[in-house]
């Protein structure tokens, strides 16, 4: 499912047209401007009961290799987002709700 398939979807569940829906959905999930985004930007956590919890991790800088030459090069230090299912939400996968 991608973002045009969710957006119809959340149009049809809420009655609301496909442009109020896509609105919702971007407000919600845009990478730059949306609310998880900026949550996370911020390094705070979201939290959805029964969903899961985005969060921002750290990933420690560290040396590897090119695959192509073999050097040896540095990889920096980032930042990544992160999702961790709920109990509710992996339950559901597993046919226990």
């Amino acid at each position: 499912m991608n973002k045009t398939d969710l957006v119809a979807a959340l149009s049809d569940r809420t009655e609301l047209s496909r442009t109020d829906a896509g609105r919702f959905f971007d407000a919600l999930f845009d990478a730059d401007s949306g609310i998880i985004a900026e949550t996370l930007k911020r390094g705070d956590k979201v939290q959805i009961s029964g969903f899961g919890t985005f969060e921002a991790r750290k990933r420690a800088g560290r040396s590897g290799r090119n695959p192509r030459t073999g050097e040896e090069i540095h990889i920096p230090a980032t930042r990544t987002a992160a999702f961790r299912p709920g109990k509710a939400l992996k339950d559901a996968m597993n046919g226990q709700s």
